[in-house]
């Protein structure tokens, strides 16, 4: 039995990962400080990563007790900006 021609099968994987590469997710992590005020880590958390209020609230809690919480996901070029801007308002914020 013959099997029938057929053309060979490209391997991108190569490129994919190469993409991935320049796309690395990153994280936003916010540090708690004995400085800010709930009310000023959450309105910073709506207006700066989008949060919604009962998310914002729930990140400032871990936060508070945890000393730290990943408040956003996204590649570094999308963060960065987001960063700064946390950092303009007087909170500890790191992208990792």
């Amino acid at each position: 039995m013959a099997f029938p021609a057929t053309r060979p099968q490209t391997d991108y994987q190569d490129d994919v990962l190469l993409l991935e590469d320049e796309q690395e997710l990153r994280t936003l992590v916010v540090y708690n400080d004995d400085v800010n005020t709930f009310d000023h880590v959450i309105q910073t958390l709506i207006e700066v990563c989008g949060h919604e209020p009962e998310q914002a609230e729930q990140c400032t809690l871990l936060i508070h007790h945890k000393g730290k919480c990943a408040v956003k996901n996204g590649t570094y070029e999308e963060l960065e900006p987001r960063c700064s801007a946390i950092h303009d308002r007087g909170i500890s914020a790191d992208i990792v």
